[in-house]
């Protein structure tokens, strides 16, 4: 049988380096999704039903791109990160806590995703230059929903 290293195409020193970035990308998003359900909990005012409704569908989409970016990472043949401590250990973003004042949260979340995107077209780039083509969609793909949804959100707070 084939090793998982020649069934992919790709070499281990650049799967434990992509896999790096993407646990450290998969923290982010683990800490991203928590912050959500918090403002969702939390939210409060005038816009409290649309904000509420929002920010639900933008947890469940976090929470399919966590497992997405898990996914990938076992796909190249190693481990994601898996414990609230190792999230906490490699987040790079900040934790969010007690924001019930909605313009504040989507702010937070704007914030979060220019962080995401730096990360992301930053492993969009390696996976380019690596012929990894699983790793570049999925980049690709994150970085066009998250172009939108800061449009969303910036127009939202104009």
């Amino acid at each position: 049988m084939e090793t998982l290293e020649l069934q992919v195409g790709l070499n281990q020193e650049y799967k434990i380096n992509v896999a790096t970035k993407l646990n450290v990308l998969l923290a982010d998003f683990q800490i991203y999704y928590m912050n959500l359900r918090g403002l969702h909990w939390n939210v409060k005012g005038r816009r409290f039903f649309m904000l509420h409704e929002k920010l639900e569908e933008l947890y469940t989409e976090t929470n399919e791109v966590v497992d997405e970016i898990a996914e990938r990472i076992l796909s190249l043949g190693l481990q994601p990160l898996h414990t609230l401590e190792d999230y906490l250990e490699h987040k790079t973003i900040r934790v969010s806590k007690n924001i019930s004042n909605g313009d504040v949260g989507v702010a937070g979340i704007l914030d979060t995703l220019k962080e995401l995107l730096i990360q992301e077209r930053d492993i969009l780039e390696s996976a380019s230059n690596n012929n990894d083509e699983g790793t570049a969609s999925l980049m690709s793909d994150l970085v066009s929903d998250q172009e939108k949804l800061i449009w969303m959100l910036t127009s939202y707070l104009s």
